[in-house]
């Protein structure tokens, strides 16, 4: 995921692969499921970025809540109708990002595949009100203009079919690594063109260097981004933690950061950065009060069965159809699904 600074080890938890590869296509249930009376898209409805902030259709300031699907090329059996309707009634998630890698048997190997799996998705977040968050994961290699071909094609196709929705972010870049901002910045500037001539009012979200630690991985920081912006509007940039080993340093740097950069979380374990071992809750809940605190959304890593503390079903459970309650769930799980059923303080003229 992310190099620890103290070690200048790549943490690439996201590139390991489950023992057993899982090719299925997205599940669609047989007839809508109920959403509530409202839902966070209901709410919100089309989002837009205002200063530093986040905001909904009434210009308010929001932060959104939710989970990121693992790699939908390995878990694609957890992400259907059963454990879909437990993110959206019974954690009362407002965002659900779908993890498309682009590399390690994702996107490239079958494009048409995958693009049509994210088509699903979409569409199962918007029939349950939450917002739709397209994560293109490049991980390796990490210089994004490797992909940038790819990326236009998916992006084209995705933005076209989707653009009269009002849930679609689009995140361009997960995680750049061994790469200057200055080459981030110009992949975003070739990009975000490409997404408004089809959908000219969603927001976009691009990763920042270093993994998306702002640059702190990389020995550089947040003032690389803050001296060179990307030349666009309705932009965010991505920061991802993993509270057990990305501590002070790269607090200090977020919070540096969110007073002069729009931001949101869209990665984050309570563990390590191999997303595994033991959970650091103390710094996980430091780091939450922070982004609340600033209005800051987040996306928890990850929304599967994998083995490893930082998924939060316990192992086999995607096999089945039983989601909901704390039964199911691993200790990070039972501590995230908490914090996103933690209402939501999203404001509205009359609210």
């Amino acid at each position: 995921m992310i190099r620890s600074l103290a070690t200048g080890v790549l943490l690439a938890v996201a590139t390991l692969v489950p023992t057993t590869p899982v090719s299925a296509a997205p599940v669609v249930p047989d007839a809508p499921s109920a959403p509530a009376a409202e839902t966070p898209v209901s709410i919100n409805g089309q989002l837009r970025v205002c200063g530093t902030k986040l905001c909904n259709q009434h210009g308010q300031p929001v932060q959104l809540r939710g989970m990121s699907t693992h790699g939908i090329q390995w878990y694609s059996q957890c992400v259907k109708t059963a454990s879909l309707d437990a993110l959206a009634y019974d954690w009362n998630a407002d965002i659900l990002r779908i993890s498309l890698y682009v590399q390690e048997g994702g996107y490239e190997t079958d494009p048409r595949r995958f693009t049509d799996m994210v088509h699903g998705y979409i569409e199962e977040a918007t029939r349950r009100g939450m917002y739709a968050l397209v994560d293109w994961h490049q991980l390796d290699p990490g210089d994004p203009n490797y992909n940038l071909s790819l990326a236009k094609t998916f992006f084209t196709e995705i933005a076209d079919r989707h653009k009269n929705k009002n849930n679609i972010i689009y995140d361009i870049a997960n995680e750049p690594n061994n790469v200057s901002w200055a080459g981030i910045k110009s992949y975003a500037e070739q990009m975000v063109p490409v997404i408004r001539a089809k959908d000219p009012d969603s927001v976009i979200f691009v990763g920042t260097h270093g993994w998306a630690s702002l640059g702190v991985s990389d020995g550089r920081s947040e003032a690389d981004i803050v001296n060179n912006p990307v030349n666009a509007s309705n932009l965010m940039y991505t920061f991802h933690f993993y509270a057990a080993s990305h501590q002070q340093v790269y607090f200090d740097a977020l919070s540096r950061a969110a007073d002069k950069l729009p931001l949101f979380v869209t990665e984050f374990g309570t563990q390590t950065y191999t997303g595994d071992g033991g959970n650091d809750f103390t710094w996980s809940q430091k780091y939450l009060d922070f982004l609340a605190s600033k209005k800051i959304g987040w996306t928890n890593w990850n929304f599967s069965d994998d083995f490893r503390s930082g998924a939060v079903f316990k192992q086999n459970v995607c096999a089945g159809n039983n989601f909901t309650g704390t039964s199911v769930l691993k200790p990070a799980g039972v501590w995230v699904r908490d914090r996103i059923r933690t209402p939501d303080n999203f404001r509205t003229p009359v609210g």
